[in-house]
């Protein structure tokens, strides 16, 4: 299977980077990849190249559809993109193998209880070493990155397009959701606030907000001074066992975010978790609570 990317998205402009002279850049595609079987049912693999980011080599792209994709054919569903795909579902591609979110069976269960409306998991896997540009919308001085908008393009003008006129989803901003963990947590917040458009639901969980000096925190306090609002659904968290100063700038955001109107138990969730570390596992026994907040059964 293959995809040419079309957008319909405006972005802002940007200032690409320098390809490897040795790259050749080809079109956007998805290729299902049937070799990626890890044994759990509903799970699809595709390999994605994006034509937009600097990256020569493909990644995976895991979607995991609920029990009620197949039960009701008529039905559309919500999606939730979820970056570092490789942690989510598959022990073996954790990284630490034997450790990843299990987010399928936690989906899975919370649907069947009735606390969340079923909803269309999409890992997208980081490419390792450029895990730090991609997921960073400004760069470091000390440690570099900045290409958050060119992953946020790959996103908006490739991935989303693909999922959407491939399977039955809700497409709208309400139903939409974009989350991650620590710099996944970080991109997430970055470009919910970019493109409230397209993502109508953030889950920030250990973000990075020390990142160059707090300048998100400085940029959604500036923005949120002189535009409008986004309507957007926030979860937050941070374990208490990140560090004091990690969960001192997530509640500076809480308030942050309080201040221009957002609501605690209505639009805005913050989970200070006591004992949790940075971890996946950590991230793992929260899953369900972000689950719950952002998809809450109808």
């Amino acid at each position: 299977m293959a995809f040419e990317s079309k957008s319909s998205v405006a972005v802002a402009p940007f200032a690409a980077p320098a390809a490897p002279a040795e790259y050749t850049p080809r079109p956007a595609s998805f290729v299902a990849d049937s070799d990626a079987d890890a044994g759990i049912p509903r799970l699809e693999s595709f390999r994605f190249h994006s034509a937009i980011l600097p990256e020569p080599d493909d990644r995976a792209v895991l979607v995991y559809l609920p029990r009620e994709y197949y039960d009701a054919p008529n039905r559309s569903f919500p999606v939730f993109y979820l970056h570092d795909g490789q942690n989510l579902f598959d022990e073996a591609t954790a990284y630490i193998p034997g450790h990843p979110w299990f987010a399928h069976t936690t989906a899975d269960r919370m649907a069947q209880e009735g606390l969340t409306e079923p909803v269309i998991l999409v890992g997208i896997a980081n490419t390792g070493l450029r895990r730090m540009a991609e997921y960073t919308p400004t760069r470091d001085p000390k440690l570099g990155g900045g290409e958050g908008h060119l992953y946020g393009r790959s996103l908006l003008e490739e991935l989303k397009p693909f999922i959407d006129s491939t399977f039955r989803t809700l497409p709208d901003p309400a139903n939409t959701a974009l989350g991650g963990s620590s710099l996944g947590g970080l991109i997430s917040l970055y470009l919910g606030f970019e493109h409230p458009e397209a993502f109508g639901k953030i889950a920030a969980l250990s973000p990075s907000l020390w990142w160059d000096h707090r300048s998100l925190l400085n940029r959604i306090e500036s923005d949120l001074s002189s535009t409008p609002r986004p309507d957007l659904r926030i979860w937050l968290d941070m374990g208490t066992e990140e560090g004091a100063r990690h969960v001192r700038d997530t509640e500076l955001l809480v308030r942050l975010l309080e201040r221009h109107g957002w609501r605690t138990h209505a639009d805005l969730a913050y989970l200070r978790a006591s004992g949790a570390t940075h971890s996946e596992d950590s991230w793992a026994a929260r899953f369900d609570q972000v689950l719950q907040f952002l998809f809450p059964a109808r």
